[in-house]
C-alpha cells in the first residue's frame, strides 16, 4: 500500500466513525424537550466524494479541492420509514445548495445520498438558493419553498444589495424536481411556508413581508395569504397573524420555520425570532398554536423563547443564532425538532406532541412589560407554597 493510499485509508475511515458516531441526550433539560450531545451533521459529514480528488496522479498530497463550510437550516420529512432532511450545504465560495441526508433513528447516523439535488432554474436565475421548507401537501406533491436570491440590479455599484424571493419546486421522490415560478409578492420574502392543507379550496402560505433583503421595515411579522394556482403563485391579498412586539424576541422581526403540526387541541407552530443587541442580531425559536378550524387564529403563545443556542451552539459563522425550518411528528407522538446554530451545524432535540401542546397552553404569556413578568413569577411563587 502507498502512503497515498495509506492516507485514504485512514480519511475513510475517520469518516465512517464520524457518520456511524451514537448521539445520547443530555442531561438536565428543561422538561420540554431533550438536547443531544453531538450536532447531527457538520461539513465534515459530507462525502467524501464532493471535496477530495481520489486520484493520486492528480491530487498526491489528498487535498480538499472543493472545501465545505456548513450544513444548516434543513427542511425535514418522514420518507420510506427514514429521517430525511433536505439540508442547506454551504461552499466555501458562500454558494449554498440542497442535499439530502437520511437516518434511521432520527438522532444519529445521518448519511447523505450520493449526489446534491439539481434544482432547475427559472427564467431569471438566482443567485443563491437557501433554507427549504419542505410540505407534503394533500394534493399529492411534496413541496420545497426556499429563498431565491439575487443582486439587486437597481443599485449597481453596491454589491452587498440583494432581492429575495420565494422559490417554489416540486418532487414525487425527492430526486427529481419541477421548478415553478416563484411567488410573486408586492414585499420581498425570505422565510415563506406551504401550509399542508387547503384552505378555502386554495394553497395557503405563511409569509414574512418585508421592505428589504435584510429589514423588515414596515413589515409586520408572520402573515398569511391564499393562492388559487401554486404553478403560478401570486399574493393578492397578506394579513398579519404573528405580529412583532417591541421589547420582545421578535422586535426586529419574526417568521415561521416548518409547516405546522396538526394536532387534536389546535395547530403547532415553531418560528424564529430576532432581536437587536450590543452583539448583533440574536435569532430565537419560540411557539404558538392557532385552532383547527382558523389556521390564523392565535389560541396559545408562551412568552419568550422555546430554544436557543448554549454552551458551543453559541459559537460558530455567525454568532448567537438558533433557527429551524425542518421538523418530523411520528405516529407514537414523539416530534423531532431540527435546527441549526450558529448558521454552521446541524442539531436534533425531541419532544412529544403532548408535552408540546402542554407548553403552549399552559406556559404564560409574555405580559409586555417587567411589572407583569414580575407579577406572573409571584404567582407561581404562591402555587408552589400553597402546594407545600
Amino acid at each position: 500500500m502507498t502512503e497515498f493510499e495509506k492516507k485514504v485509508s485512514a480519511l475513510r475511515a475517520y469518516h465512517e466513525e464520524l457518520l456511524s458516531r451514537k448521539n445520547t441526550p443530555k442531561e438536565w433539560g428543561n422538561g420540554i424537550y431533550e438536547k443531544y450531545e453531538n450536532p447531527i451533521l457538520t461539513a465534515a459529514h459530507t462525502p467524501l466524494e464532493w471535496r477530495y480528488d481520489f486520484c493520486e496522479k492528480d491530487n498526491p498530497f489528498l487535498m480538499q479541492r472543493i472545501m465545505i463550510n456548513a450544513t444548516l437550516n434543513s427542511g425535514a420529512i418522514k420518507w420510506d420509514g427514514k429521517y430525511v432532511l433536505v439540508v442547506r450545504v454551504e461552499g466555501a465560495d458562500r454558494k449554498s445548495f440542497f442535499a439530502v441526508a437520511e437516518s434511521p433513528n432520527g438522532v444519529d447516523n445521518f448519511r447523505f445520498w450520493p449526489e446534491p439535488i439539481t434544482m432547475p432554474d427559472t427564467d431569471n436565475p438566482a443567485t443563491n438558493i437557501y433554507d427549504m421548507r419542505i410540505t407534503k401537501h394533500e394534493d399529492g406533491w411534496i413541496y420545497g419553498v426556499f429563498c431565491a436570491e439575487r443582486h439587486d440590479d437597481t443599485q449597481p455599484g453596491n454589491l452587498s444589495a440583494a432581492t429575495a424571493t420565494a422559490g417554489i419546486a416540486r418532487t414525487k421522490d425527492l430526486i427529481n424536481w419541477e421548478r415553478l415560478p416563484d411567488l410573486v409578492s408586492k414585499s420581498q420574502q425570505r422565510n415563506v411556508v406551504l401550509h399542508p392543507e387547503f384552505v378555502d379550496g386554495k394553497y395557503a402560505f405563511y409569509t414574512r413581508p418585508q421592505d428589504g433583503f435584510i429589514d423588515t421595515g414596515s413589515g409586520g411579522g408572520i402573515g398569511w395569504a391564499l393562492v388559487d394556482d401554486i404553478t403560478h403563485a401570486v399574493v393578492k391579498e397578506e394579513k398579519i397573524i404573528n405580529a412583532r412586539h417591541y421589547h420582545t424576541i421578535t422586535e426586529v422581526k419574526n417568521g415561521e420555520g416548518p409547516h405546522p403540526i396538526k394536532t387534536p387541541k389546535g395547530w403547532l407552530h415553531l418560528a424564529h425570532g430576532v432581536r437587536g443587541t450590543a452583539d448583533g442580531l440574536r435569532y430565537v425559536l419560540y411557539m404558538y398554536m392557532t385552532a383547527l378550524d382558523d389556521p390564523t387564529r392565535v389560541i396559545a403563545q408562551p412568552g419568550g423563547f422555546f430554544l436557543v443556542p448554549e454552551g458551543s451552539e453559541y459559537v460558530g459563522d455567525v454568532m448567537n443564532v438558533a433557527f429551524a425550518n425542518g421538523w418530523i411528528a411520528d405516529p407514537d407522538g414523539r416530534v423531532f425538532i431540527y435546527y441549526a446554530s450558529a448558521d454552521t451545524r446541524m442539531h436534533v432535540a425531541t419532544s412529544t406532541i403532548d408535552r408540546l401542546i402542554d407548553y403552549c397552553m399552559n406556559t404564560p404569556a409574555d405580559g409586555l412589560t417587567t411589572a407583569a413578568s414580575v407579577e406572573t413569577i409571584k404567582k407561581l411563587i404562591a402555587k408552589n407554597k400553597n402546594n407545600g
